[in-house]
């Protein structure tokens, strides 16, 4: 009862209606999981990336988490991060930004989410990784200068926004001219119309789009069994958590497989 009234609120936010609910309804989830998790070192809140090709490196230590740290990897592969100033906007529990931040040598990089008890999280899981800071920070309305930094990373967060355009504005505002937006996130058809009219900023110009969609589901499904033995001792949240975790059976695997809902990414200059 609890999932079929979650996916009709979704559904109805998803053309449109009432943007400040969506946002309220995603805030409040991630603030549940966030608390609910108990001391699980649950770093990273996307569905993961299996990219085709060799694998990329990792150190041992962060092998158990290749699959999630793949939408990273493509995200920031090839840009010029070494010595830049990184943002990543809707960070969760910061295990992208570590990862970033250990691997490709940013001069500092710095991770907001609207979530008070993510950001706390993501703190105490990511204490001592040099160069790296979270904050609270609201992706519509970012607390930085303009021109602060020369890359904005933002994976798997913006479908939680109440207005895409206020935050795509506020990603070219803080960049510096020719600094980089990378974003990767999944999309239903009748959100695609206002996602494009958001991208249709003057400040930004398209310079590589991708569909991740099958590798997102090699990645999900890779992890399934894995999710199952995590959730089994969470009896009251369980099915509301396995459609948030995008597992077989729920609603957004089944739409990500018959292709009624496409992950995307997308890098974009600075004009």
């Amino acid at each position: 009862m609890a999932v079929s009234a979650f996916h009709r609120l979704l559904r109805a936010t998803e053309r449109g209606a009432a943007p400040g609910l969506r946002r309220w309804i995603w805030k409040g989830a991630y603030n549940l999981l966030s608390l609910n998790w108990g001391k699980t070192p649950w770093r990273f809140m996307n569905y993961g990336y299996i990219p085709p090709g060799e694998p990329f490196p990792l150190h041992p230590a962060d092998e158990p988490e290749r699959a999630f740290i793949g939408l990273y990897h493509q995200a920031v592969e090839g840009l010029p991060v070494e010595g830049a100033r990184v943002l990543e906007v809707g960070c969760g529990h910061g295990g992208g930004a570590s990862y970033v931040a250990r691997y490709f040598a940013p001069a500092g990089l710095t991770g907001v989410d609207l979530s008070r008890a993510t950001v706390a999280r993501a703190r105490r899981m990511n204490a001592g990784v040099p160069g790296l800071a979270f904050q609270l920070g609201d992706a519509e309305a970012l607390p930085f200068p303009d021109g602060s930094f020369d890359v904005v990373v933002n994976i798997e967060s913006s479908h939680c926004y109440g207005r895409m355009d206020r935050f795509v504005a506020e990603a070219a505002r803080v960049l510096r001219p020719g600094g980089w937006f990378t974003w990767a996130d999944m999309r239903a058809p009748t959100m695609m119309d206002g996602t494009e009219a958001a991208f249709a900023n003057p400040a930004l110009r398209l310079a590589e789009e991708r569909d991740l969609t099958q590798g997102v589901l090699a990645a999900l499904d890779r992890m399934d069994a894995e999710k199952e033995q995590a959730l089994a001792r969470h009896r009251l949240l369980r099915p509301v958590m396995r459609e948030f975790a995008g597992m077989r059976g729920t609603a957004l695997h089944g739409a990500l497989s018959r292709g009624m809902v496409r992950y995307l990414a997308r890098r974009y200059q600075r004009v």
